[in-house]
């Protein structure tokens, strides 16, 4: 057991993705928004990840990602904040304003509100930009049945791993 706030499975990740930056010589940069900043305090809970992280941008409001990540709100009214080309960009923008080699991005809809049929609840976006690399991979993932901190939890594993190089 970690003396930690956050569960141990997360920290026990968080302690392999700066291990693994760390000796590829990687720096990396996280744009969150239904995590909250979970992400980059994960991180930040392994002792010398400031050698691993760069910086974290929470923008959890639209007006928030066009602001500090140059999100396009054109980008924000034709496909929403929960989609590929929102996480998207939110990834290409993390890198811009940031000295890191590698993004993830995350947006989803926590709940227990806000789901609709096409995007329920449980649904989150991720995406990871490697400096240099044309595309970004994106993905989305459905964390259907989960609490609203079941989602966010689930989310900040996933984003994680996205990390791992």
């Amino acid at each position: 057991m970690t003396d930690s706030l956050l569960p141990d499975d997360i920290v026990a990740l968080a302690r392999r993705v700066v291990e693994a930056n760390r000796a590829a010589g990687r720096t990396v940069v996280v744009a969150e928004s239904c995590t909250g900043g979970l992400v980059a305090a994960a991180l930040t809970e392994i002792a010398g990840s400031s050698v691993v992280l760069d910086r974290g941008f929470v923008t959890y409001s639209n007006a928030a990602k066009t602001r500090e990540l140059g999100v396009s709100p054109d980008i924000i009214d034709a496909f929403g904040a929960v989609s590929i080309a929102c996480v998207y960009a939110m990834a290409q923008g993390a890198l811009e304003r940031s000295e890191a080699d590698v993004a993830v991005a995350i947006s989803g809809i926590a709940g227990p509100g806000g789901g609709s049929p096409q995007k329920p609840v449980g649904t989150v976006v991720f995406a990871r930009a490697v400096r240099g690399e044309s595309k970004p991979d994106a993905e989305t993932r459905l964390f259907e049945g989960e609490s609203r901190s079941g989602v966010r939890r689930q989310a900040t594993l996933c984003a994680l791993e996205l990390l791992l190089p």
